[in-house]
Parts: structure tokens; C-alpha cells; sequence
């Protein structure tokens, strides 16, 4: 079947809660407790060893071919007007987000601040902290860098809205 790389996401998303959700099942069914005067059949769970481990494989196995599929997708597929594929754009993105965290403290900062001033007596000693840099340049960076990785992550949902994936 084809899907788009974000419908692959989300049934890869419920294989893996479909999976949990067993593997909880097992745990709480795959043994019981019961006290001494109890008939154990009338209060054991529900449970087949080999089918809860057929089924669990079987998801497991889809699971695999899913990633897989997005995986080569991801290597494979050039997003438009970046020259990464995929799987470089989402090495991309958390960096242009941590250059515009970097970039919009610089931007804030004053040329000049006061720090603390220490006095002993009469005597004071004021230290104060200079901006190293043109802070013009940093608001133009962090400007530059909000619209590159707008720009980005438009480009990725729309490879991820429109690109296809062949899962058998």
C-alpha cells in the first residue's frame, strides 16, 4: 500500500501503542494470584501463551517494514529548494532552533549592562558586561534564521503531506 510519510508516521504510531498495549496485556495476564481455598480456573485470566507471542511478533514485523519504509524514504528523498534529504532536514531543523535560542538572547542583550557593583567601605567597584558583537547583526541573524526555518519546516510538511511510500 502507498502512504505519505505522515500517514507512515501515524500507523507506525499505532502499531507501537497496539504493541504496548499487548505486551501490558501480557503482564497482567500472563500469570495470576489466588488463594489456597480458590478454584484457580474460575479466577485465572484469559490468556494463550502462543498467540499473545504470534501476535506480538506479528506487529513487531510490521513495525519493522513501516520504520523501514520511512527510513529509505527519509534517505532517499530530496525536500525542494534545500539539497538535504530528509533525514538531513531533521538534523536541520533542531539546529536552526537552537541558533534562533542562541541568536534571540544575543539580540536582547544591552551594549552595556551593569553587573554588580562590590563595596568595601567607601569604596566601590562597579563591573558591568559589554556586548562583543554588533547587536544589529544578531537581530538581522535571528530574523534570518526565523525565516529559514520557517521556510523549512513548510518545505518538510509538504514532502511529508505529499511524498509517497510503497509499505507491503
Amino acid at each position: 500500500m502507498r502512504y505519505t510519510p505522515s500517514e507512515a508516521s501515524k500507523l507506525l504510531r499505532t502499531l507501537k501503542d497496539e504493541h504496548e498495549a499487548l505486551e501490558r496485556r501480557e503482564r497482567q495476564t500472563c500469570e495470576f494470584t489466588a488463594a489456597i481455598q480458590e478454584d484457580t480456573g474460575s479466577v485465572r485470566p484469559a490468556y494463550d501463551y502462543r498467540e499473545m507471542q504470534n501476535r506480538l511478533k506479528e506487529l513487531e514485523e510490521k513495525i519493522r517494514r513501516v520504520k523501514h519504509a520511512v527510513n529509505r524514504f527519509n534517505l532517499e528523498t530530496e525536500v525542494p529548494g534545500f539539497h538535504m534529504t530528509v533525514d538531513q532536514m531533521l538534523v536541520y531543523l533542531p539546529q536552526l532552533t537552537a541558533r534562533k535560542s542562541r541568536l534571540a538572547a544575543m539580540k536582547e542583550r544591552l551594549p552595556v549592562e551593569r553587573v554588580s557593583a562590590v563595596g568595601y567601605s567607601n569604596n566601590y567597584l562597579i563591573e558591568y558586561n559589554y556586548a562583543n558583537y554588533d547587536i544589529e547583526d544578531a537581530e538581522r541573524d535571528y530574523r534570518e534564521t526565523s525565516e529559514e526555518l520557517i521556510r523549512a519546516q513548510t518545505a518538510l510538511d509538504l514532502i511529508n503531506s505529499t511524498g509517497t511510500i510503497e509499505i507491503g
